[in-house]
Formats: structure tokens, C-alpha cells, sequence
């Protein structure tokens, strides 16, 4: 008999399947999306409404997808598909970084340099293109694999002809505010890239260094010391003994004392702070101080004691002095509070030497050699030896002179080239530079602007802004000159008669037309007289022998005036962009030279929203290499758990921060989309092809009392999915979802199934269910779609119609809306929670009463509640089914103080139909089951004879 009445109930059936088989369908879902044209039926879809922007900051172009790629671009693609959702039209023009050392040195890598350098600059430029293009093409298969959706056959690449010239234009706009100069100053520099860095090319690591303390003699007497005149010296401390060569001042404190000390027969000048500590480290024995006549210790300040002179320490012998200044940056921490000064090794160096006009001395040729000699400006004793290898042997020299007082090796943040990992140098060389504190046209400084411009930006996180704000108050001059091949050339020529850098308005928009017909490579080729025409003269002298520099532009400045080349010269985008998303990283790197380059160019930021993610690291919070064997390979991921999975894992974590992935986290991942697709098969048991919300459904006002509960519930938590998803916090939208997934498997889903299965298939009560089963769906695949963007487009296939909005894609719906507004459903959520509660007490009751045998029957199906509930509770669950919820067999509510529970065996026989524990009977004709079973049976004109 019960095998007949299975055939009376509604039990589920869908085609949707259990499992996704996720790397095998989604590619093919892929290919559908491309043949369909899914992303331009999206622009389409809204192109009347309101831009949204999302600026895609370009990958560099060099090597297969990795994970910080799959976060980046999956985040991305998860706000232009909310955004989208909601209504704006979301153009997404994705864009690689494609000049730059990496290609360059892997050309050279792979011809060898001796053949690389004996090709001319076309020929290097023409295979670092050939590079770049394949790198291309692989990196974005990778990212169309993700499930982004973008203009990937038409995106931004920064070699092509627009762009170089776009970079000019950039230039030009600067140039003429007044911000760009040429000048020598000491900039990063490497030695084995042979370039200038700048600081956002740095990487720092840990060095052991040789910190010296050296005693310099004093060529000059100081007021009060005349009676130690030719014993006089200053001992001062340095942590590069190679850049000693090129010393010409010492710099002290302004207002600390400085004293001397007497030491075998000299005296010594030093910090009055330091005296103590040093003279032990010194093992100079008990301290003894020059005094004057009145008895007391000689003193003067770094202010008074400044414009002295001493003896160069290393070509002192030929006369060469050195001067005595002050700077506020010296500090009376380490050292002797004295600090020798090469003003062509050191940027603070260099701006204390401007002040009091001090020469700069640069010994170090590009290859970080001495150059050859034996006077100032060469490596002396060294010259042709590489700076790093005459330390020990500089340190030497002292020693056998008596100079050196101390030599000890200290471990210290070092900079390192960011390319090839290589410490680098600080080097006086001819660049180019952008003035962060020049007045401009308009009065302001390029720092004073920037700064300004990004209090108007939001950030998120919002303290995000306290980072790249302290960066530009403390940036240094910004060198945009590069001594490399592949890139764009700065657009300055040198006059052959005279020697005269020429950069002018002619000469630009020459070059700017040059650049955008046939592209920068022709600035290696041709003769500049054929394309400045009447510009190719020399403002000083008058020559018309021009000749194209070969510097090429910073490849931080190349992607930075994107905000151009891409939003502004494209005419489905808008300037200033809506937002720019990437790693932390970039608040040095791209976030900042586009607000450099859109500041100085138009004095605005080019971005309205900045979105900063942190790195993706192991499971063990390590940096992921090839070394560890723990990197998680996105292209290897999309092949054995699926995209979808890669997708919902960059949802679940907080990107804000650092953020953990290997496999055991992505096999976690992995469970919750399973959960997430067995709740939506589960709704779709009963909804497919069953029930249509547009004939089928119950006004609101007529759900049963729990339904009514359930949907206030479901208005909760898409408000909250709602303003997370406005917020860019993914993973508060994952979290509430599977949080709400899991709700609904252990409370209302699994409640009403019962209604839904056994219940009347037209029944109020079954719709009235189905109604809001409907609804839940219909949230989850809406509030899901920018995340499991395949799964939510195979749901599309089985829903009724009435749920599509009209769509075949689920790219293409629009953002759900909630059948209650916010305030509607906040006055059930009450009793919803108070229902949580009731439950809560429920199911602890059940389990002590099987614990303590009361019950034997494992299913509550067989347990009879008394519940007690305070008057109010009372009241607001006055219309729900509280047996259907604690899925019991009855439900007797007393009132009284709080909540509690006893639970006995429920009265009554298991019904064969739908297995609860009821008095079976009530309906005549069916006297086998219950009397809600019995009536549906009548319905449905069954006899128990079939």
C-alpha cells in the first residue's frame, strides 16, 4: 500500500543535476557565452543607463595566470556583475602591461648578451613585442577560463600606437605645468639591469653590511680647541665604505652638543649623547674631555660648529676638503652623531649639499664600478672595482693608516631591485624627473594636489588612504628615465652643434603625431629632421642637428596615464574612472603614478573609488614560489574542481587583508558549493516545470503564519547580501548566504517539505509554501550570480519563466527584488527570531528526552511538545504551525516566564503515507491515514484499491 501512495504525493524531480561536473561543462558554457555574445548583450541590455567604470589595471605580461591574477580578476568581475545587476552599464576593457626589463631580459636570456647587444634597437624591440603578444594570449584564455566577461578581443595593450603617443601627451601636459625637469641627482640605481629604479621598483630585504667608525682630520680649529690644532679630527660612522670615495661634507645634528674626546694624544669631536657608548665600544678606556679654561667640558653645537673643513678621506693627501653642515634627519641613536655625506650616493645627502652648495662627486660608472684614476671623482686606489667588492678592501686601507676606529657587520633592511633581486646603489646620474614640490601653474605643488585630490576618494578599506597618503607626503622627486630598450622614449632631443636639451610645445606635438601614426619604434629609425619639420631647431644655438635621446619613459608612468589612453580615448568609458581595484602593492606602484600622471596632467585623481586587496599566500601564511611546492595554479584548479569553486573561495575570504588558499582550504571551499547546488536542486525538485510564481503563487498577505516568517527572514538577509555587495565585502555576502543555505537545509526547507510533498498539489497551503520556496530561489540564484556565475546560468534553463526576468542568461537578470521592503519585513523579524528561539528549546528538550528514555523513537516525528512561551511570543507565533516547524507530532503551548520544554511520545500511529504520528482515520474513506492525507487522497479521487 505504501509503495501506491508514493504515487499520490508531489515528491521532487528536476533535470538540474547533483553534481556540476564543473571542469568539464564549464568550458562549453564558456563557448556558448562567446557564441551568444553574452558580455555585449549585458552593454546592450543597459545602454542607456549610468556608466560604471571599473579601470582594469594591467597585469604585466609575462607568464601564465597565478592566483593573485584569479583574485584580482574574479573580484573584479564579481562588482561589474552586481553593478550590472543594479542597473549600470558596466564596460570592462581588460589591459596588459607589456614594455618593461622582464621582457626585455628574457630576449636577452634567451639570444645571450653578446648577440643581444650587438642587435640594433628595432630588431630588440620587434622580439620584445613578439614576446609580449604571446604572453598576452596566454594570460587572457586564463582569465576568460575565471568566467570574467570583458571586451577581451579588444583590450588595452601598452605598445600599441594610441598609447605611445598617449604617453607623450601626458608628458606634454606636465612638462608645460612646470613639473618636469632634468637634473642630477642620485636615484636607484641597479648595476646588473643597468637602469634607474624608482622607488616603486624597490623591493627591501635583509643585508649584512660593514658599519665603520672613521676618524677624519680637521683642517680647521673650531673656537676653544686652537691648542689641538693639526691633532684635531672628527669621528664619524657609515654603514657604505665604498661611498667614502665620493665624500665631501659630515653632517651633525643642528642642535646637539658636540665634544672632544682625548685619545692617544688627539682629540676626537663627537655627540655629547654618544660619548659614553662609544668610547666603550671604542675600548678608549676612562673618558677624558677637552675642557677650557674655566674648567668645563668644550661644547659647541652642530650649528656652530658648521662650515668647517677636514681632510677628505680618501684623497685628502691632494688637498681635497670637506665641509662641516647640519640636517635635522641626523639622529643620536647609532653612530658617533656624525654621519659622512656623499651628496651623489644619497638623496638626503644630496638635498643638505644643495643648501649649502656642495658639489656632487659620482666615481660610479653604470656597471657600479669606480671609474679609473687618482683624484676626486674617481675610485683612487680602487678604480675599476666593483663598489660592493671594495668594502673590505676600502676598510682595509683605513685600518693601515690608523683611520678606522671600528669596523662591525650589521644585518639592516637593504633596497634590492624589484627585477632582478639585486642590491642596488644609490647613483648621481642625468634623468628625468617629476617635481613633487616645484609650484605649478597654478600656485600648487604636485604633492600639495595629489593630496588634496585624495581626500576626495573613497577608499576601501577606508584606512587604505592613510597608506598611499603617507606615501605622497614622503615621496622623494619622482625619475620617470629608464636606460632600457623596450619602452617609450622620452620625447627630448640634443642639439649636435651644443650640446642643449630640446623639449618644447613644437617639439612634442611633433612627436605625439609621429607616435600615433607609426607607433615609437620609428623614434630609432628615423631622422628627427623628417618629422619636427620647422621644430627641429635648436632654441640656444640655432642648429637644426637634433638628435633623439634614447632614455625611455618609467614603465610605472607607461600604465599610469591609462586613465587616458583607455577611459579617456575610448567612448564607451568615462574619466576619472569609477574604481580601481588591485593588490596593496599598487598604493606605490599603479595607484599612485596614475594619480601622479592624471594630477600633474589635469589636477584631478583619476579613479572616484580605490579597492585595495592584500597578497594570496598558503595555507600556512607563506609566500607562495616554485621552491615550496605550494603554489595553487588557477589553470589546474578550473581543471579539477571548476571555476565556480576558484570563485566562491575569493568570496569567501576577506581580500582587504592577506588571504590563505591551498588545497585543503579550496576542498572546504569545494563542500560549501556543493551544499549551495544541492539547495538549489532541492528547489528546484518542486519548482521545475510545477509551479509557476505568476499563476501559482499566494499574495503575501495570505502565507500561512510560518511562510510569512520565512520570507520576512529572506528580506533580512538580501538586505544584508544588499549593502555588503554595495561595500565590495564579498566575503560577508558568502557568509550570509551559506549561513542562510544551512538555515534553510535545517530549519524551513526541511519543515515544509512536508506540505510541499504530502500536502494538495493546489492546495492554499502547499502554495503558500511554494510561494516562498519560489522566492528563495529566485534570491539565491540572483544574489549568487556575480559569484557562481556558471551554476547560476545552468539554473536558468530549469526556472519558470515568470523568474528569468525575461532572460535566457543569468548575466542578464536584474537585481532581486525583495517582495517587502526593509521596514515591511523588520516587523516579523521579531517573531522570527522568537520562533528561533522556540525551536532551539525544542530540539534540546527532544534530545534529553531520548537521552533519559523518555522518547525511543529517534524522528521527532513521534514527540509531543508542551512548550512554554512568554505572553508576547505567544501572541506573535499565534498563527504558525509550531508542529510543522519542530517537525513533531503536536505542539501545546502554555503560557508563562521565558521559554522552555518537555517533550513525551506523541499520541496516535505513524501515518504510511507521510510518516508523522497521528490519530489516523479522520477521513472516512481513507481510515489507513491521516486525516490530512485522507483528504488529499479524496482530491485526487484515489481509492485504496488502485
Amino acid at each position: 500500500m505504501a509503495s501506491n501512495y508514493k504515487k499520490t504525493m508531489n515528491l521532487p524531480t528536476t533535470d538540474f543535476a547533483m553534481r556540476g561536473n564543473l571542469p568539464k561543462n564549464e568550458p562549453k558554457r564558456l563557448a556558448e557565452w562567446e557564441e551568444d555574445h553574452v558580455y555585449e548583450k549585458l552593454q546592450e541590455k543597459n545602454k542607456d543607463a549610468k556608466p560604471f567604470v571599473l579601470h582594469d589595471g594591467p597585469p604585466y605580461a609575462n607568464g601564465p595566470i597565478h592566483l593573485g591574477h584569479a583574485q584580482n580578476k574574479i573580484s573584479k568581475d564579481i562588482i561589474n556583475r552586481y553593478k550590472a545587476m543594479r542597473g549600470f552599464r558596466t564596460p570592462y576593457v581588460p589591459g596588459w602591461d607589456c614594455h618593461g626589463q622582464p621582457i626585455e631580459h628574457k630576449v636577452e636570456t634567451m639570444l645571450g648578451t653578446e648577440k643581444f647587444n650587438q642587435l640594433p634597437t628595432e630588431k630588440v624591440r620587434e622580439l620584445c613585442r613578439k614576446m609580449a603578444v604571446e604572453q598576452v594570449d596566454t594570460q587572457r584564455q586564463g582569465f576568460k577560463r575565471l568566467g570574467v566577461l570583458a571586451e577581451w578581443e579588444n583590450p588595452y595593450l601598452t605598445y600599441v600606437n594610441d598609447y605611445d603617443a598617449t604617453d607623450v601627451e601626458i608628458f606634454k601636459a606636465i612638462f608645460d605645468r612646470g613639473a618636469i625637469y632634468r637634473g642630477r641627482k642620485p636615484v636607484h640605481w641597479c648595476s646588473h639591469c643597468h637602469t634607474a629604479l624608482a622607488e616603486a621598483e624597490i623591493e627591501y630585504g635583509d643585508e649584512v653590511s660593514p658599519a665603520i667608525f672613521v676618524r677624519f682630520e680637521m683642517t680647521t680649529v673650531p673656537a676653544g680647541l686652537e691648542a689641538w690644532e693639526g691633532k684635531l679630527w672628527v669621528d664619524i660612522w657609515t654603514t657604505t665604505p665604498w661611498t667614502l670615495p665620493a665624500d665631501d661634507i659630515v653632517i651633525l645634528h643642528p642642535e646637539a652638543d658636540y665634544v672632544a674626546v682625548i685619545h692617544d694624544g688627539k682629540a676626537e669631536i663627537m655627540a655629547q649623547a654618544l660619548v659614553e657608548k662609544d668610547c666603550e665600544k671604542f675600548g678608549y678606556g676612562e673618558v677624558e674631555l677637552v675642557r677650557g679654561v674655566d674648567g668645563e667640558p668644550w661644547s659647541m653645537t652642530g650649528i656652530e660648529l658648521a662650515h668647517n673643513k677636514y681632510k677628505q678621506p680618501i684623497f685628502g693627501d691632494q688637498g681635497v676638503e670637506g665641509e662641516f653642515v647640519y640636517a635635522d634627519y641626523v639622529t643620536l641613536d647609532d653612530g658617533t652623531g656624525i654621519v659622512h655625506g656623499a651628496p651623489g650616493h644619497g638623496v638626503d645627502d644630496y638635498l643638505v649639499g644643495m643648501k649649502y652648495n656642495i658639489p656632487v662627486v659620482m666615481p660610479v660608472d653604470d656597471d657600479g664600478r669606480f671609474y679609473k684614476g687618482d683624484e676626486l671623482g674617481t675610485g683612487g686606489p680602487w678604480s675599476g672595482m666593483e663598489v660592493n667588492e671594495a668594502n673590505p678592501k676600502i676598510i682595509e686601507w683605513l685600518r693601515e693608516r690608523g683611520t678606522l676606529i671600528l669596523h662591525e657587520d650589521i644585518n639592516h633592511s637593504y633596497p634590492h631591485c624589484w627585477r632582478c633581486k639585486q642590491p642596488v646603489i644609490f647613483r648621481a646620474t642625468s634623468q628625468w624627473f617629476v617635481s613633487m614640490d616645484k609650484a605649478l601653474d597654478d600656485g600648487h605643488t604636485l604633492r600639495e594636489e595629489a593630496l588634496d585630490e585624495l581626500s576626495k576618494v573613497a577608499f576601501y578599506p577606508p584606512h587604505a588612504v592613510k597608506r598611499i597618503g603617507s606615501m605622497v607626503e614622503g615621496r622623494p622627486d619622482w625619475c620617470i628615465s629608464r636606460q632600457r630598450n623596450w619602452g617609450v622614449p622620452i620625447p627630448a632631443f640634443t642639439c649636435e652643434d651644443c650640446g642643449e636639451t630640446v623639449v618644447n610645445d613644437a617639439t612634442l606635438d611633433a612627436v605625439i603625431a609621429l607616435f600615433r601614426s607609426k607607433g615609437s619604434d620609428c623614434w630609432f629609425t628615423d631622422d628627427p629632421a623628417s618629422y619636427l619639420g620647422d621644430a627641429c631647431v635648436c632654441p640656444k644655438c640655432g642648429g637644426h642637428h637634433l638628435k633623439a635621446n634614447k632614455d625611455i619613459l618609467d614603465v610605472w608612468w607607461d600604465s599610469g596615464v591609462s586613465h587616458t589612453a583607455v577611459c579617456k580615448h575610448r567612448d564607451n568609458l568615462e574619466f576619472p574612472a569609477d574604481m580601481y581595484l588591485e593588490g596593496s602593492d599598487q598604493h606605490r606602484g599603479w595607484f599612485m603614478s596614475s594619480l601622479m600622471t592624471s594630477v600633474g596632467a589635469y589636477g584631478t585623481a583619476p579613479y572616484k573609488a580605490v579597492v585595495s586587496q592584500g597578497f594570496t599566500l598558503d595555507g600556512q601564511g607563506r609566500k607562495m614560489s616554485k621552491s615550496l611546492g605550494n603554489v595553487i595554479d588557477p589553470n589546474k584548479e578550473c581543471d579539477t574542481r571548476g571555476a565556480d569553486v576558484m570563485r566562491l573561495w575569493v568570496s569567501s575570504v576577506d581580500t582587504s587583508n592577506d588571504v590563505t588558499c591551498d588545497g585543503e582550504i579550496l576542498s572546504h571551499v569545494g563542500e560549501a558549493y556543493r551544499k549551495i547546488r544541492n539547495t538549489l536542486r532541492f528547489l528546484l525538485g518542486e519548482i521545475e516545470g510545477r509551479f509557476d510564481p505568476a499563476t501559482d503563487a499566494v499574495a503575501t498577505e495570505e502565507l500561512a503564519g510560518y511562510d510569512k516568517l520565512a520570507l520576512a527572514r529572506l528580506c533580512q538577509v538580501h538586505e544584508i547580501v544588499s549593502e555588503a555587495y554595495e561595500g565590495y565585502r564579498f566575503n560577508v555576502v558568502y557568509r550570509n548566504l551559506y549561513d542562510y543555505v544551512t538555515e534553510l537545509s535545517n530549519g524551513y526547507l526541511n519543515a515544509t517539505k512536508d506540505r510541499v510533498y504530502c500536502g494538495q498539489a493546489d492546495g492554499h497551503d502547499r502554495r503558500s509554501a511554494l510561494t516562498v520556496w519560489a522566492q528563495i530561489l529566485s534570491m539565491l540564484v540572483h544574489d549568487l550570480q556575480p559569484i557562481l556565475v556558471f551554476t547560476c546560468d545552468e539554473v536558468m534553463a530549469f526556472l519558470p519563466e515568470s523568474m528569468r526576468d525575461g532572460q535566457t542568461r543569468a548575466a542578464l537578470l536584474d537585481w532581486f527584488e525583495a517582495p517587502w521592503s526593509a521596514e515591511e519585513a523588520s516587523a516579523l523579524l521579531s517573531a522570527y527570531n522568537q520562533l528561533a528561539t522556540a525551536r532551539d528549546v525544542f530540539t534540546k528538550a527532544f534530545e534529553e528526552a531520548k537521552e533519559a528514555g523518555v522518547v525511543t523513537e529517534g524522528t521527532s516525528q513521534a514527540a509531543f511538545a508542551t512548550l512554554t512561551l512568554p505572553a508576547d511570543a505567544a501572541t506573535a507565533l499565534a498563527d504558525v504551525d509550531l508542529a510543522e516547524v519542530f517537525v513533531c507530532a503536536a505542539v501545546e503551548v502554555i503560557s508563562g516566564e521565558g521559554f522552555s520544554c518537555t517533550v513525551a511520545p506523541a499520541k496516535g500511529e505513524k501515518c504510511p503515507r507521510c510518516w508523522n504520528v497521528r490519530e489516523l482515520g479522520g477521513n472516512a474513506n481513507h481510515p489507513h491515514v491521516c486525516e490530512r492525507c485522507g483528504d488529499v487522497l479524496d482530491s485526487i479521487g484515489f481509492s485504496e484499491e488502485d
